[in-house]
């Protein structure tokens, strides 16, 4: 059988010299993947549960248009959701439609002119900046009157919890976290470094809302931000939690208040929850949540696979090809433009979608450089499936992550190194 599926992995274009190289490192993660299937097996039994317990049935996936009045199967999949987070309610839509639109919706639904929000973990995500207001832009939460403050990690990436402490005010109305690195080099964060942070301000400030930008985390441990005391957590439908088959939406878990001033942001004041129709997608949203354990840990595996393989090539990674996961982003320096092209376009040609297309870097709204982004994904932009993204600038890190399968996450990480050794820019040890 080795044999026949090396002689496969030929055909598709992997050297022998990549395959024996490669093949040696997955050797020494079958502990490290075992962990990871415990995980997902209890994830599935969480969701399993949530689904059972409030009794889905065929008649969940049926379709509604217009106003979406009395949609029983999106009403009931927000139990779920809420179920799964341990939260009071939740908020899961197609009319969100992104990761980006989702935050937004959570911050300009609970903040109001004069509050102050406040992110005790450093600079966020580039797409957030312009709606916070860091970069200037129309309907930013600073042309409402709300003001943002920053406190920065420590060099080591740990809380700076005597600038915090100064930095929480009278008018501290929301703190922000966001769990993953985006396109940063700090460390993600682990829940239960989440748990200490959220302890920490409520002792100072009891009533501040703490939200946390949950993107690439969900299904990675067994419990959730929400399970440590976020008010809320937010979330990509196309990312984690629609497990590659939602092909649109996005959610927000938390507390009943601040739910329904999320809704009322989404909708319209009066409105709310009451109206959104769910236009004959909720089977996809159901059966993609159900999947997304099994779906996380292949694209952990995967994760953990590159670091590994480019950690041993001399590559600088993070997390570290040992380190403890909190995320399914993996990071990987290059030290260049043209490893960094080369590494997405490998990824490209591994992609059952578009394989064919040669990205390349270009100017994308919402980020301050050009970007070159590699995603042959069934739903457009879909970083749950295979993809690769990078900004154009040093030191030149391009960062990896998800894959429907653990076995299409392997090929992809294959080929982005037999790029680069095709094109003469990396030695096999």
């Amino acid at each position: 059988m080795d044999k026949q599926l090396n002689n496969y992995y030929k055909q598709m274009h992997i050297s022998y010299e990549i395959l024996e190289f490669c093949n040696k490192i997955e050797e020494g993660l079958k502990e490290r993947f075992e962990e990871i299937d415990r995980v997902a097996e209890y994830n599935q039994l969480k969701v399993l549960r949530a689904m059972q317990e409030r009794k889905v049935s065929e008649a969940h996936f049926s379709a509604t248009t217009g106003y979406g009045y009395n949609d029983l199967g999106r009403d009931t999949l927000e139990e779920v959701y809420a179920a799964t987070f341990n939260t009071e309610d939740a908020l899961v839509r197609p009319q969100i439609c992104s990761g980006t639109h989702a935050l937004n919706i959570a911050l300009a639904g609970n903040l109001r002119p004069g509050d102050e929000l406040l992110s005790p973990v450093g600079k966020p995500y580039d797409t957030l900046e312009e709606v916070i207001g860091i970069r200037e832009s129309k309907g930013s939460l600073a042309e409402y009157g709300v003001t943002y403050a920053q406190v920065d990690l420590l060099e080591d990436g740990s809380f700076d919890y005597e600038g915090i402490k100064k930095a929480i005010n009278s008018r501290t109305k929301l703190i922000t976290i966001q769990r993953s690195k985006g396109y940063a080099t700090r460390p993600t964060l682990s829940v239960e470094q989440i748990g200490e942070l959220i302890s920490f301000v409520k002792e100072i400030k009891p009533d501040v809302i703490c939200m946390v930008d949950n993107c690439y985390g969900e299904f990675v441990d067994i419990i959730e931000p929400s399970d440590v005391g976020a008010d809320m957590i937010v979330g990509s439908l196309i990312k984690n939690p629609g497990g590659g088959l939602a092909s649109t939406g996005g959610y927000i878990a938390g507390t009943r208040e601040c739910i329904e001033n999320a809704a009322v942001r989404l909708t319209s004041p009066g409105l709310g929850k009451e109206v959104g129709p769910s236009l004959g997608i909720n089977g996809q949203l159901y059966q993609g949540f159900f999947l997304a354990p099994q779906v996380v840990a292949g694209a952990l595996k995967g994760a953990i696979y590159a670091a590994n393989i480019y950690e041993k090539l001399g590559f600088h990674v993070h997390p570290s090809g040992s380190a403890k996961r909190h995320d399914i982003i993996q990071a990987v320096t290059l030290g260049d433009k043209e490893k960094v092209v080369a590494f997405c376009q490998g990824i490209q040609k591994a992609a059952p979608v578009d394989s064919y297309v040669t990205p390349e870097p270009y100017p994308m709204p919402g980020y301050h450089s050009d970007v070159i982004m590699a995603a042959g994904a069934f739903i457009q932009g879909s970083s749950i499936e295979l993809s690769a993204d990078a900004p154009i600038e040093p030191p030149y890190s391009v960062y990896f992550q998800g894959g429907l399968t653990w076995y299409h996450a392997k090929y992809g990480i294959l080929m982005s190194l037999q790029e680069l050794y095709n094109r003469g820019l990396v030695e096999i040890l």
